[in-house]
């Protein structure tokens, strides 16, 4: 039972940090999209809202780990929490694989890019991406060999879905997947530097005057290193919990349902987690968005404080020389 609360106090904390920041940066990037009107940030603004929908899937979970009484949720209750939570798991994977596809379309057909991956399209894409999402999370409940046959309570992930629907995942969708992404990492690196190359030979060749340098090419290693980043976290994170699994499967006699549902399950979730620290961190657009926020809550807040100051009838008025706010330029922002 302690063991449960404490998982239980985690699963809280995670959830709360996981719908905190996401919901930030989703407004961070729905500002950002008012502004440029970007199709990629889009895809960024997808995966916010599929990784909040994770935060609030797993909250439904705490109520039964934190709870000291005999009573268990029932199974089919059950079986649609964690429905819920694997198709928003499935979205969030789902829109990385988007991401990734849409920096490599935007490096390797750099001039038809924009006509390729219109607004409408990205819509469909999001579209079928939510409904092949939300497939995948209620398979188990149309199939009966991906579900247990006994259920005891608390409600787990593997207390209602057999390891062999994780299996059936691994095998048709995360390993290929992986494959796929290996495919864009290479490419687009091979991409990027041959127009570092072009760029270096250009310049030796006097063609480019004075310091100007094309505002295209540079941008080409910034995509590469930020879907990088995403494939690693992505990766790290679920194979632990998809890898065991499948030698859950594979040893019948092994108890490794501890270990995936207290451990590797949770270090999956927190992927969800990672994402927004990686775009806040690494997208430009979002880490500007993120610093004028700050910027619009400090101003708002030092002149909440200065009213106040004046309605509690200070003798004195506060100096203006205190209420500097320091302005960065965006170029300090990019390193």
């Amino acid at each position: 039972m302690e063991s449960s609360f404490s998982f239980g106090v985690i699963l809280a904390v995670l959830a709360f940090l996981i719908i905190a920041t996401n919901a930030l940066v989703a407004v961070a990037v729905l500002l950002s999209i008012h502004k440029n009107d970007g199709v990629g940030l889009c895809f960024t603004l997808n995966l916010a809202v599929a990784d909040t929908l994770i935060g609030v899937a797993i909250s439904g979970l705490v109520a039964d780990q934190l709870s000291s009484s005999a009573q268990t949720t029932q199974k089919t209750l059950c079986s649609l929490r964690m429905a819920f939570v694997t198709s928003s798991a499935a979205a969030s994977v789902l829109t990385v694989m988007l991401i990734a596809f849409d920096r490599y379309l935007a490096i390797k057909q750099p001039l038809r890019y924009f006509q390729i991956m219109s607004g409408l399209v990205a819509g469909a894409c999001i579209a079928g991406l939510w409904v092949l999402s939300y497939l995948i999370g209620f398979l188990p409940l149309g199939v009966s060999i991906f579900q247990q046959t006994t259920y005891q309570g608390p409600c787990t992930f593997f207390a209602v879905f057999h390891p062999r629907f994780v299996l059936t995942l691994s095998c048709a969708g995360f390993f290929p997947a992986m494959l796929l992404f290996v495919f864009f990492y290479c490419d687009m690196l091979k991409i990027a530097s041959m127009h570092s190359q072009q760029i270096r030979k250009m310049e030796h060749a006097g063609s480019l005057a004075g310091a100007y340098r094309p505002p295209r090419y540079p941008s080409d290693f910034k995509a590469v290193r930020t879907v990088s980043v995403l494939i690693g976290s992505f990766t790290l994170s679920w194979s632990p919990f998809l890898i065991t699994s499948i030698v859950q499967v594979a040893c019948q006699e092994c108890h490794l349902y501890k270990v995936l549902e207290q451990y590797l399950w949770l270090l999956g979730v927190g992927n969800s987690l990672l994402n927004p620290l990686i775009y806040a961190y690494w997208q430009k657009e979002v880490r500007l968005q993120l610093y004028h926020m700050a910027l619009g809550v400090k101003k708002g807040l030092i002149s909440f404080l200065l009213l106040l100051s004046t309605r509690n009838g200070g003798s004195e008025r506060p100096r203006e020389s205190s209420c500097h706010i320091i302005t960065v330029s965006n170029s300090e922002l990019d390193g």
